[in-house]
């Protein structure tokens, strides 16, 4: 922290220096919205150059004076990470708030993944989360606000989700890594809270990628994904996460659904795997494409059959989410891939 700062009080963001990981789209995005709205400078860590632009214009928009800066990483190099952190405390006298929120959402089933998916799922997920969560840890026990950090798991995490396994596996990891960072970084007065959000209108069906049949899996994915009953308004997500990091929380379980999910689980294991089972049934099989392609490929330009006409009205509300959230870009990354 500047040494000009007067000590913040207890609780208080206004003025802290944040870095938001996954900042430039989606739900990280509005975390970052939401630190600002609070006060904080920010600091949006992404892979893609343009992509980090148009995030912090569109931040420039809503808060006309805010503090917002960029910085090109890769969350599945330590050095880089390091980098960052490094590059913000100078920009900024320090780190005090850090929301590891960079992933990958792959759809498709394991056998079409194959394990270079999990590896990539594990690469981006869990080891991205580990190298934000290690190279933050020295900076945020310097913070005289007490660091905070944020590291955001899933509903999947805490149970295995058919179709979305490497992304299950990896959030399992993370869940487990917050919990046990919570416990180490304790005594250092340094908190970290575990999040596990449900399905959210972030417009994400467009980044995510699709394997086997591709167009059968992006049609139940999307209309989940947009249905009010089960998901959750990215926006509130976001207040709530941040309130959450704002009063050290140490565990935030987002949708009704995904906490009665985190409970059938813990009392009912056998039963809420044969429930799993059953929706596995109603799912596309292993047969179709072997390469997965982003969302955005996906869509149908003009929805043909009736399940794909199902699937727009269901995912009204997450296609609309996609165009606030900086999702209806394709990425350097989709580009070249």
């Amino acid at each position: 922290m500047p040494a000009t700062l007067p000590p913040h009080p207890s609780g208080s963001l206004h003025g802290l220096s944040a870095v938001v990981t996954g900042g430039s789209r989606g739900l990280g995005l509005l975390i970052a919205d939401e630190l600002l709205r609070r006060g904080c400078s920010v600091t949006l860590a992404a892979r893609d150059a343009d992509e980090l632009k148009r995030a912090a214009g569109l931040l420039h928009d809503r808060h006309a004076a805010a503090a917002v800066r960029t910085a090109v990483t890769d969350v599945r190099d330590r050095e880089s990470v390091a980098d960052l952190f490094r590059q913000t405390a100078e920009a900024c006298g320090g780190v005090d708030v850090v929301v590891a929120n960079a992933g990958i959402i792959q759809v498709a089933p394991a056998e079409t993944v194959g394990t270079a998916g999990f590896d990539d799922a594990m690469s981006t997920i869990f080891e991205g989360a580990l190298h934000t969560s290690l190279e933050a840890l020295p900076h945020l026990r310097e913070s005289r606000a007490g660091g905070r950090l944020a590291v955001i798991g899933s509903v999947g995490g805490l149970l295995a989700v058919p179709h979305l396994l490497p992304y299950s596996c990896a959030k399992a990891a993370v869940g487990a890594l917050a919990e046990g960072l919570h416990v180490e970084a304790a005594r250092d007065g340094v908190s970290v809270t575990a999040v596990h959000p449900g399905l959210m209108r972030t417009g994400s069906h467009l980044h995510a990628v699709f394997g086997g049949d591709r167009r059968r899996e992006f049609a139940w994915f999307s209309a989940l994904a947009g249905t009010p009953l089960v998901s959750m308004d990215a926006q509130r997500a976001a207040e709530r996460i941040v309130t959450a990091v704002q009063r050290r929380r140490v565990r935030l379980v987002l949708t009704p659904a995904a906490r009665v999910a985190d409970k059938a689980h813990g009392l009912a294991p056998v039963l809420t795997a044969r429930l799993s089972h059953a929706v596995n049934t109603l799912l596309p099989s292993a047969a179709g494409e072997p390469e997965l392609r982003p969302g955005i490929d996906v869509e149908p330009a003009a929805p043909r059959t009736f399940g794909e006409r199902l699937r727009s009205l269901g995912s009204a509300l997450n296609d609309r989410s996609s165009r606030a959230y900086n999702q209806r870009h394709r990425t350097a990354q989709e580009t070249t891939s």
